[in-house]
């Protein structure tokens, strides 16, 4: 399983929005990332900054490097551009994350 962790920025005041969007995502997006491989993805909000933190759960198999190319991730970044950052293409603004530690439950589930 591969960890991709990122950061994003939202224009001031959209985190409410950002949040309503989110919750009433499209199911054929949902398919895209299912099927390009994301098996678990959360985004945390600063409320106070409109900073975003992203972590990614792939599969090892992952395709989720040509998800750009599909018309529903196109689609959804021109939906959400007035939110946040982005790119000439509508593409999120992402600054990647460097891991520095893990605490995982895998080392604890072998112990019972």
């Amino acid at each position: 399983m591969t960890v991709r962790a990122f950061e994003m920025q939202l224009t001031p005041g959209q985190a409410a929005e950002y949040r309503r969007r989110h919750d009433e995502i499209w199911p054929e997006l949902v398919d895209a990332l299912r099927a390009a491989g994301v098996r678990d993805y959360r985004i945390f909000c600063d409320e106070d900054t409109g900073r975003l933190f992203a972590v990614m759960h792939l599969t090892g198999e992952h395709t989720v490097d040509v998800l750009p190319e599909h018309q529903v991730m196109q689609r959804w970044w021109a939906y959400m551009a007035d939110l946040m950052e982005t790119r000439p293409d509508n593409s999120p603004v992402e600054v990647p994350l460097m891991p520095v530690f893990t605490l995982s439950a895998e080392a604890d589930d072998a112990s019972c």
